[in-house]
């Protein structure tokens, strides 16, 4: 069963990780993706291939995130290209982690521009065209379990994070008689580039401490999108879906 077939979503930071996860598990459900990175990337040619075997299309758009001006035109050109979109998953984020006393403002500046304000800036451009559209939609904000929980060297991105559940909140009860549902993901402990990087002791801890005993793998963040997207959830908004092996409970 494709759960997207005849939707139109647009997905940030889709080049890798979670978001070309989210962009794979999309186009096998049927939707016309529109997939947002910061540089044309390598990922474009796969995902157009699958796409064309789906039977839907693929549309790589690039921005800089943090840039509220270019981000603005880009997205604009893209709800116009698009019409309107039914789901909006703002997935893109960066970490600079430092202790908060250390920190330089710029790596709390840029966290919370690419994070929150970006998000804010595509938001408020596609959700305009979907209250116009007049068909409703789904709008996926990917959130953090530092977002709910907190994380020492983490404060620009614990506050980025925090902030995406309560921006997100605010706006589902803003949008919700027009039938735009606002929904946050917190993922916790999940296997990407960004997690990588971590050493071997430290991603072992990690895992110790969630209660299924692995890692997340980037289809089960894929995979609850894939439900907040779909028909299956019209009656959930405002609402954060922990996707952490137990880790927030």
């Amino acid at each position: 069963m494709s759960l997207l077939n005849g939707k139109k979503a647009l997905v940030t930071g889709s080049s890798r990780g979670i978001g070309r996860k989210i962009v794979e598990v999309f186009l096998e459900n049927g939707a016309e993706v529109w997939g947002l990175c910061s540089k044309p990337s390598a990922a474009k040619e796969e995902l157009e291939a699958l796409a064309q075997s789906k039977g839907t299309k693929f549309h790589e758009i690039c921005a800089n995130v943090g840039d509220a001006t270019q981000l603005t035109e880009v997205v604009t050109a893209a709800v116009t290209e698009a019409g309107s979109f039914d789901v909006l998953v703002n997935n893109a984020g960066i970490t600079r982690d430092g202790l908060s006393f250390r920190m330089k403002m710029e790596d709390w500046t840029n966290v919370l521009n690419v994070n929150l304000t970006g998000a804010f800036v595509i938001t408020q451009i596609v959700s305009n065209a979907m209250l116009k559209a007049k068909r409703g939609g789904s709008i996926i904000n990917m959130s953090s379990i530092v977002g709910v929980h907190g994380q020492g060297g983490q404060v620009n991105y614990a506050a980025s994070k925090g902030g995406l559940i309560a921006y997100s909140k605010s706006l589902a009860k803003e949008v919700g008689s027009r039938g735009i549902r606002v929904n946050c993901i917190a993922p916790g402990f999940i296997e990407t580039d960004m997690t990588a990087v971590l050493k071997e002791d430290l991603k072992k801890s990690m895992i110790d401490a969630v209660p299924l005993k692995r890692a997340g793998q980037t289809e089960d963040i894929a995979n609850a999108a894939l439900f907040l997207a779909s028909d299956m959830s019209t009656y959930i908004t405002g609402q954060v879906l922990g996707v952490d092996g137990g880790l927030g409970a």
